[in-house]
């Protein structure tokens, strides 16, 4: 069983509308009493129970704990349903990772992908993260909104995308300017780990884009260089309206 014990992520995903378990609580304050009488409007059943019992099941909780029983992923199974799904002339936005562990910076992702509206976000089914509590918080909650998809073979993904009509951008520091490039349109941007880009999502990719750099630093977090990224796609989109 997995259990969410975020406030933000207790609430979006009751919100969500998505099947949960129960609410387990051992005790509340202010802000827990808000998301036990939001469970209880929404016809989840509270579980009452200890804090040693909770804090065994549900580590670094805040005195309540949601039952969730499957990860807080994918709305669509595969690539293939979303893009069947797809207005053929809607402008869609989609962020592909590769090999995104860490679940903080997951969440964060998730969490800019909701701010900025993208379409989709797909992972690897291997090698990605996991730990739905952990992205359940970092994001704030957007892991119950954003749509989630996991993918095998990514760049056999990114080749589904193309013939979807995508453009597929990499961020890649020996990239050329993100300001400088026209970003209209459907728009698939790739982002990697630590070690960045593996070298076939590299060659897949229609061009590779980096973010300028004015500082000592010759990088940015994973989850702030996608804050960036999507602000300017977005920005150069409400530009054009």
């Amino acid at each position: 069983m997995t259990y969410l014990t975020g406030f933000h992520a207790i609430e979006e995903r009751i919100k969500s509308g998505k099947r949960t378990g129960a609410l387990l609580v051992a005790k509340t304050g202010p802000r827990g009493r808000n998301v036990t009488e939001l469970a209880q409007k929404n016809g989840i059943a509270l579980q009452r129970t200890g804090q040693h019992e909770l804090d065994a099941r549900a580590p670094g909780n805040r005195g309540v704990a949601l039952e969730v029983d499957e990860p807080v992923r994918p709305d669509f199974a595969d690539l293939e349903g979303f893009l069947a799904a797809l207005d053929a002339e809607a402008g869609a936005l989609v962020i592909v990772l590769d090999e995104i562990t860490d679940p903080h910076n997951y969440g964060a992702i998730l969490r800019c992908a909701d701010q900025f509206g993208a379409d989709l976000v797909v992972s690897r089914s291997r090698r990605s993260a996991k730990n739905a509590d952990i992205i359940g918080r970092t994001s704030a909650g957007a892991a119950s909104w954003v749509p989630q998809a996991e993918e095998t073979n990514l760049p056999r993904a990114l080749e589904q995308l193309k013939q979807a009509g995508f453009w597929v951008y990499g961020a890649d520091m020996a990239g050329e300017s993100l300001y400088g490039k026209e970003l209209s349109g459907k728009t698939a941007l790739v982002l990697g780990g630590e070690s960045g880009l593996s070298r076939l999502l590299k060659a897949s990719c229609d061009a590779l884009l980096s973010i300028p750099s004015y500082g000592k630093i010759d990088s940015l977090n994973v989850s702030v260089a996608a804050g960036v990224f999507l602000y300017e796609i977005r920005k150069q989109r409400a530009l054009r309206m």
